[in-house]
């Protein structure tokens, strides 16, 4: 009788059990969003805000990785306020976008919303800021002689105002301040940019 060679007895308590797969996560579906709901979504924010808001805050508010919808919807916001003739519209206001009133209720609104008589700017703030603004980065030596009067006060108060700023020092004696526009002074006067300043030739003398 043949003898049958021992089989080997396999244990299975030391077997490295195999190790389960782990499952790749569930993709988040992307959500669209039709273009009228966007639109909603586009004026909610707008209104929401009291100063002008860029496209990607608008965007990244409305869920969207680009402008181009934004763009878009305020265009089609803006004819849809045109063709309602609405009060209002969507503007581009230094760098951003807010919704403002057209000129022609600027009367109406004024009436309620009265500035303080300490807040308006007086003549002599006017040109100087507008001396700042063509001119700058400008020194207030040159704002002073362009004026022929002293500078310092008055651009105190347009600092205190924030419409005035320190933007760097000039490269001479003393290192004498810079001074240059806030983007406050463009929502002021709802300028996107200086480039949108009118041109000296353009404005008329007194």
């Amino acid at each position: 009788m043949t003898q049958q060679p021992p089989q080997e007895v396999k244990d299975d308590a030391a077997e490295t059990p195999d190790t389960p797969e782990t499952p790749a996560p569930a993709e988040s579906p992307e959500i669209e969003i039709d273009e009228p709901t966007l639109q909603r979504h586009v004026e909610a924010v707008l209104m929401s805000v009291e100063k002008a808001i860029s496209l990607g805050k608008l965007a990244e508010a409305c869920g969207l990785d680009t402008t181009k919808p934004i763009k878009d919807a305020i265009e089609a916001l803006n004819a849809f306020y045109e063709e309602h003739d609405r009060s209002f519209t969507i503007e581009q206001v230094a760098g951003g976008y807010q919704i403002l009133t057209l000129p022609q209720y600027k009367d109406t609104v004024a009436t309620l919303h009265k500035t303080k008589v300490d807040n308006k700017l007086s003549a002599a703030a006017l040109e100087t800021l507008a001396i700042i603004a063509y001119k700058q980065p400008i020194l207030r030596a040159d704002v002073e002689t362009i004026r022929g009067v002293s500078a310092g006060e008055v651009i105190r108060s347009l600092m205190d105002k924030h419409l005035v700023k320190i933007v760097g020092r000039a490269e001479e004696i003393g290192r004498p301040m810079l001074y240059g526009t806030t983007k406050t002074f463009l929502e002021v006067f709802g300028l996107s940019t200086l480039k949108d300043l009118p041109k000296a030739e353009e404005l008329q003398k007194p």
